[in-house]
């Protein structure tokens, strides 16, 4: 079976052939701006999809298109409810729309969701039957996989723990409410508490570092700590590390996955992060020592697992 997975996001919907066994043929992609009507993207997307498949060699025959989306997803009509990253698609009914315009089947969920399906069947979580993606970008977006099977939650809108609450009454999170773990383990809070401690400590050598990079981005802090030992930078990621150890924790107790992904801007320090992170959930995982221990992992599809998540919606469920 060949399955063409499609990874929409905020500026460039990217696609793929993809087969039952995770091989991925030649990407193409299409632009988007959120000034765009959703109905507009999709007959673009929908010409892109049929070119691709005229003159794209040795891929078969093609059983279907699978989507990652962004945003509040119904996924068992099809429907993007709400995108904050694409406005203009609210209430669109995605699936009807290119179906028609393809005649091929169409299923879609949450973006964040392809991302962990595509880890779980052929990346970083291959054969764990429960496992965790998190994606550590601009928010903290997740995937559940239980049992082997994609877990959405009802109408496909659950599974929101980047919005699960860390400090009661704490920073303001982009979804209206307060001291959600998202707030502080995004790259959007690690940025945020960078800037506030370059502010505090200008000699700082985090100062230096965003000046190379010209910004103040989610790699500075952990740049000066692992390369300067700079005590500020140090002081930053230690504490990035107990709010995402602290989350982390949560998971644990509420799931007890096999395994844990990190992927996204963050999750890039490898072992720099993924290590300190494993032994902040080791030394204080609520009975630790009597429960199975939760690996914490970097994911390994990189930017290519929303596809191959997205295409595997129509492969078999389970590992």
């Amino acid at each position: 079976m060949t399955i063409i997975g499609i990874d929409v996001g905020g500026t460039t919907i990217k696609g793929a052939a993809v087969t039952e066994k995770g091989k991925m043929f030649d990407t193409f992609t299409v632009p988007v701006s959120k000034y765009e009507k959703g109905e507009d993207v999709l007959a673009k997307l929908a010409d892109a999809v049929k070119d691709y498949i005229k003159n794209t060699k040795k891929i078969g025959k093609v059983a279907g298109i699978g989507m990652g989306i962004p945003g509040v997803i119904d996924s068992g009509n099809g429907v993007v409810c709400a995108s904050a990253n694409l406005p203009l698609w609210n209430d669109l009914k995605v699936k009807e729309i290119m179906e028609n315009l393809t005649g091929l089947p169409v299923k879609i969920t949450n973006d964040a969701n392809a991302s962990a399906l595509g880890e779980v069947k052929f990346g970083a979580g291959n054969n764990c039957e429960t496992a965790i993606m998190l994606t550590l970008g601009t928010g903290v977006g997740c995937g559940v996989i239980l049992n082997g099977k994609l877990f959405e939650g009802n109408e496909g809108k659950g599974a929101e723990l980047g919005h699960s609450t860390l400090i009661l009454g704490g920073r303001q999170c982009s979804c209206g409410r307060k001291g959600c773990f998202e707030a502080y383990a995004s790259a959007t809070g690690l940025i945020k508490d960078t800037e506030e401690m370059i502010q505090k400590h200008p000699e700082s050598k985090m100062k230096e570092v965003a000046i190379q990079f010209g910004k103040v981005n989610g790699r500075v802090a952990f740049k000066a700590a692992r390369d300067h030992e700079d005590p500020w930078a140090i002081q930053v990621v230690d504490q990035y590390i107990s709010y995402l150890g602290e989350g982390l924790l949560n998971i644990c107790n509420i799931f007890r996955p096999n395994l844990i992904i990190l992927s996204g801007g963050v999750a890039n320090e490898g072992t720099y992060l993924i290590d300190r992170v494993q032994q902040y959930i080791k030394e204080r995982d609520y009975g630790y020592k009597n429960t199975p221990a939760v690996k914490v992992v970097q994911g390994q599809l990189g930017y290519d697992s929303g596809k191959i998540g997205a295409a595997a919606l129509f492969f078999k469920e389970g590992i």
